[in-house]
Protein backbone atom coordinates (compact mmCIF):
# COMPACT_ATOMS: atom_id res chain seq x y z
CA UNK A 1 0.00 0.00 0.00
CA UNK A 2 1.05 3.39 -0.85
CA UNK A 3 -0.40 6.41 0.48
CA UNK A 4 -3.00 4.46 1.68
CA UNK A 5 -4.47 2.80 -1.04
CA UNK A 6 -3.83 -0.95 -2.42
CA UNK A 7 -1.85 -1.43 -5.40
CA UNK A 8 -4.67 -2.27 -7.11
CA UNK A 9 -6.70 0.71 -6.58
CA UNK A 10 -3.63 3.00 -7.59
CA UNK A 11 -3.65 0.82 -10.92
CA UNK A 12 -7.48 1.01 -11.45
CA UNK A 13 -7.26 4.94 -11.20
CA UNK A 14 -4.28 4.92 -13.80
CA UNK A 15 -6.24 2.87 -16.33
CA UNK A 16 -9.31 5.58 -15.19
CA UNK A 17 -6.50 8.77 -15.93
CA UNK A 18 -5.57 7.11 -19.19
CA UNK A 19 -8.88 6.20 -20.35
CA UNK A 20 -10.14 10.01 -19.66
CA UNK A 21 -6.64 11.27 -21.67
CA UNK A 22 -7.62 9.49 -24.36
CA UNK A 23 -11.12 10.26 -24.68
CA UNK A 24 -10.56 14.10 -24.09
CA UNK A 25 -8.58 13.73 -27.00
CA UNK A 26 -10.95 12.05 -29.38
CA UNK A 27 -13.91 14.16 -28.24
CA UNK A 28 -11.49 17.27 -29.23
CA UNK A 29 -10.95 15.57 -32.09
CA UNK A 30 -14.59 14.30 -33.63
CA UNK A 31 -16.73 15.46 -30.76
CA UNK A 32 -18.76 13.70 -28.17
CA UNK A 33 -21.63 12.10 -30.67
CA UNK A 34 -19.35 11.37 -33.02
CA UNK A 35 -16.24 9.74 -31.34
CA UNK A 36 -14.78 6.13 -31.36
CA UNK A 37 -14.67 4.47 -28.04
CA UNK A 38 -12.53 2.07 -30.38
CA UNK A 39 -9.98 4.75 -30.60
CA UNK A 40 -10.18 5.78 -27.32
CA UNK A 41 -9.66 2.27 -25.74
CA UNK A 42 -6.71 1.49 -28.28
CA UNK A 43 -5.22 5.10 -27.69
CA UNK A 44 -5.51 4.13 -23.82
CA UNK A 45 -4.41 0.37 -24.48
CA UNK A 46 -7.33 -1.22 -22.62
CA UNK A 47 -10.07 -3.76 -23.37
CA UNK A 48 -13.08 -2.55 -25.16
CA UNK A 49 -15.28 -3.22 -21.73
CA UNK A 50 -13.25 -0.94 -19.67
CA UNK A 51 -14.16 2.26 -21.22
CA UNK A 52 -17.94 1.09 -20.02
CA UNK A 53 -16.55 -0.43 -16.54
CA UNK A 54 -15.20 3.56 -16.01
CA UNK A 55 -17.59 5.68 -17.86
CA UNK A 56 -20.83 4.03 -18.39
CA UNK A 57 -21.81 5.96 -21.29
CA UNK A 58 -19.88 9.02 -22.71
CA UNK A 59 -21.80 11.69 -20.88
CA UNK A 60 -19.84 9.94 -17.71
CA UNK A 61 -16.49 11.00 -19.46
CA UNK A 62 -17.70 15.03 -19.66
CA UNK A 63 -19.25 15.11 -16.41
CA UNK A 64 -16.37 13.94 -15.17
CA UNK A 65 -14.16 17.06 -16.92
CA UNK A 66 -16.69 18.79 -15.66
CA UNK A 67 -16.08 18.23 -12.80
CA UNK A 68 -12.54 19.07 -12.68
CA UNK A 69 -12.83 21.84 -14.34
CA UNK A 70 -14.89 23.68 -12.19
CA UNK A 71 -12.81 22.36 -9.11
CA UNK A 72 -9.82 24.34 -11.03
CA UNK A 73 -12.32 27.36 -12.11
CA UNK A 74 -13.22 27.46 -8.19
CA UNK A 75 -10.22 28.03 -7.27
CA UNK A 76 -8.37 30.35 -9.77
CA UNK A 77 -11.88 32.23 -8.50
CA UNK A 78 -11.58 32.08 -4.95
CA UNK A 79 -7.64 33.42 -5.45
CA UNK A 80 -8.98 36.75 -7.81
CA UNK A 81 -11.84 37.52 -5.20
CA UNK A 82 -9.49 37.69 -2.19
CA UNK A 83 -8.36 40.77 -4.10
CA UNK A 84 -11.37 42.30 -5.98
CA UNK A 85 -14.54 42.71 -3.64
CA UNK A 86 -16.98 44.58 -6.55
CA UNK A 87 -19.59 42.58 -8.10
CA UNK A 88 -18.51 43.43 -11.77
CA UNK A 89 -15.16 42.39 -11.43
CA UNK A 90 -15.77 38.97 -9.87
CA UNK A 91 -18.50 38.66 -12.90
CA UNK A 92 -16.06 39.73 -15.32
CA UNK A 93 -13.72 37.15 -13.85
CA UNK A 94 -16.59 34.12 -13.68
CA UNK A 95 -16.86 34.80 -17.68
CA UNK A 96 -13.80 35.64 -18.37
CA UNK A 97 -12.97 32.14 -16.35
CA UNK A 98 -15.63 29.89 -18.34
CA UNK A 99 -14.30 31.27 -22.01
CA UNK A 100 -10.82 30.17 -20.76
CA UNK A 101 -12.30 26.38 -21.39
CA UNK A 102 -12.98 27.54 -24.88
CA UNK A 103 -9.28 27.89 -25.40
CA UNK A 104 -7.81 24.86 -23.81
CA UNK A 105 -10.92 22.47 -24.87
CA UNK A 106 -11.02 23.72 -28.01
CA UNK A 107 -14.47 24.68 -29.55
CA UNK A 108 -15.65 21.22 -30.51
CA UNK A 109 -15.16 19.81 -26.77
CA UNK A 110 -15.99 23.23 -25.45
CA UNK A 111 -19.62 23.25 -26.95
CA UNK A 112 -20.08 19.28 -25.95
CA UNK A 113 -19.16 20.10 -22.50
CA UNK A 114 -21.58 23.44 -22.38
CA UNK A 115 -24.34 21.32 -24.25
CA UNK A 116 -24.00 18.68 -20.93
CA UNK A 117 -26.08 21.48 -18.99
CA UNK A 118 -28.83 21.71 -21.13
CA UNK A 119 -28.88 17.89 -22.04
CA UNK A 120 -32.46 15.67 -21.22
CA UNK A 121 -30.14 12.98 -21.54
CA UNK A 122 -27.34 14.45 -18.88
CA UNK A 123 -26.76 11.29 -16.21
CA UNK A 124 -27.67 11.86 -12.29
CA UNK A 125 -23.98 13.56 -10.97
CA UNK A 126 -21.89 10.89 -8.89
CA UNK A 127 -21.75 13.48 -6.01
CA UNK A 128 -24.61 15.78 -4.71
CA UNK A 129 -22.47 18.50 -4.27
CA UNK A 130 -23.18 21.73 -6.08
CA UNK A 131 -21.12 23.47 -8.74
CA UNK A 132 -18.52 25.12 -6.74
CA UNK A 133 -18.32 27.92 -9.34
CA UNK A 134 -21.94 28.85 -9.09
CA UNK A 135 -21.81 28.63 -5.28
CA UNK A 136 -18.98 31.14 -5.32
CA UNK A 137 -20.33 33.23 -7.67
CA UNK A 138 -23.67 33.49 -5.31
CA UNK A 139 -21.42 34.23 -2.35
CA UNK A 140 -20.31 37.33 -4.59
CA UNK A 141 -23.78 38.42 -5.01
CA UNK A 142 -24.58 37.80 -1.44
CA UNK A 143 -21.61 39.96 -0.45
CA UNK A 144 -22.89 42.59 -2.86
CA UNK A 145 -26.27 42.34 -1.42
CA UNK A 146 -25.09 42.98 2.01
CA UNK A 147 -23.05 45.89 1.21
CA UNK A 148 -26.18 47.38 -0.38
CA UNK A 149 -24.73 47.27 -4.10
CA UNK A 150 -27.61 45.15 -5.63
CA UNK A 151 -31.35 44.85 -4.46
CA UNK A 152 -32.11 44.06 -1.00
CA UNK A 153 -34.60 40.74 -2.15
CA UNK A 154 -31.98 39.54 -4.71
CA UNK A 155 -31.86 35.87 -4.22
CA UNK A 156 -28.18 35.60 -4.72
CA UNK A 157 -27.98 31.23 -5.74
CA UNK A 158 -30.67 31.64 -8.14
CA UNK A 159 -29.00 34.89 -9.81
CA UNK A 160 -25.91 33.04 -9.86
CA UNK A 161 -27.62 30.11 -11.73
CA UNK A 162 -28.97 32.28 -14.02
CA UNK A 163 -26.07 34.63 -14.83
CA UNK A 164 -24.12 31.07 -15.63
CA UNK A 165 -26.82 29.53 -17.58
CA UNK A 166 -27.42 32.13 -19.79
CA UNK A 167 -23.18 32.85 -20.37
CA UNK A 168 -23.27 29.76 -21.54
CA UNK A 169 -26.13 29.70 -23.56
CA UNK A 170 -24.82 32.74 -25.13
CA UNK A 171 -21.23 31.25 -25.80
CA UNK A 172 -22.57 28.11 -27.11
CA UNK A 173 -24.60 29.59 -29.61
CA UNK A 174 -21.95 32.39 -30.49
CA UNK A 175 -18.09 32.70 -31.45
CA UNK A 176 -16.01 35.39 -32.81
CA UNK A 177 -17.70 36.18 -35.98
CA UNK A 178 -20.90 37.25 -34.61
CA UNK A 179 -19.44 39.61 -32.25
CA UNK A 180 -19.01 37.73 -28.89
CA UNK A 181 -16.64 40.00 -27.08
CA UNK A 182 -19.30 42.74 -27.30
CA UNK A 183 -22.28 40.26 -26.66
CA UNK A 184 -20.67 39.36 -23.46
CA UNK A 185 -20.09 42.99 -22.47
CA UNK A 186 -23.32 43.90 -22.97
CA UNK A 187 -24.75 40.44 -20.99
CA UNK A 188 -22.45 41.53 -18.17
CA UNK A 189 -23.74 45.17 -18.10
CA UNK A 190 -27.43 43.94 -18.14
CA UNK A 191 -26.39 41.28 -15.56
CA UNK A 192 -25.64 43.85 -12.93
CA UNK A 193 -28.36 46.53 -13.91
CA UNK A 194 -30.93 43.32 -13.17
CA UNK A 195 -29.52 43.19 -10.06
CA UNK A 196 -29.60 46.78 -8.13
Amino acid sequence: MADGITAREAKRLQTRERLLGAAIAEFKRAGKDESDVGAIVAAAGVAHGTFFFHFPTKEHVLLELERREEDRMAKRFATFTKTHHDLASALREAAHLVMGLERRLGVVLFKDFLALHFSPTRPPAEHGDDHPLVVLVADQIDNARQRGDTAADVTPMNSAIYFLLGLYALLITTDDSTGRRELVDDYLTRTLRSLQ
